[in-house]
């Protein structure tokens, strides 16, 4: 059985949590008190209590932007990452060894499908692994490599256009 919240009034002006500093309080989020925060990067948010004390919220939100895909250096488009196709890696639970083609127990075939600009394309079963295989590379062709070269001519062009 969960306890209800506390009802006495807490004062966490001044207190740090994460990043975040409380300026003061703000008027209330449902039921639950709420606090006026500056984070250190000088944004600032407005937080319930339980947030704070839980640990749940610890910056405005620049931290996870930090982390986010194009800090790391990958690059989406609609929805494709290119670094991800590029790498071509294999899920761990993949047991044909050949990403994209897995052996359907139901039908006693192999399916061949691919993912593209967030749409799975089934390519069709088959009765052996070597036609799914083709099937599947025949599709990385269509798909892949024409996406990979427009993006590789952009990138080119950007930065022939860039200040040196």
């Amino acid at each position: 059985m969960r306890t209800p919240h506390s009802t006495k009034r807490l004062d966490l002006t001044g207190q740090r949590f994460g990043l975040l500093t409380v300026v003061r309080r703000v008027e209330s989020i449902g039921n639950r008190t709420a606090w006026l925060c500056r984070c250190d990067c000088g944004n600032e948010r407005v937080v319930k209590t339980i947030h704070l004390r839980e640990g749940k919220v610890k910056s405005c939100g620049c931290v996870k932007a930090l982390h986010s895909e194009s800090a790391l250096g990958l690059h989406y488009i609609d929805g494709t990452c290119v670094e991800m196709l590029r790498a071509n890696t294999k899920r761990s639970n993949n047991k044909s060894g050949v990403v994209g083609v897995m052996w359907r127990a139901s039908c006693h075939k192999w399916q061949a499908s691919i993912m593209f600009k967030g749409t799975r394309h089934n390519l069709g079963v088959y009765d052996l692994f070597d036609d799914a295989v083709a099937a599947r590379r025949e599709a990385e062709a269509l798909y892949y490599d024409s996406f990979l070269a427009d993006y590789d001519a952009q990138q080119a062009a950007e930065t022939q256009g860039a200040p040196a």
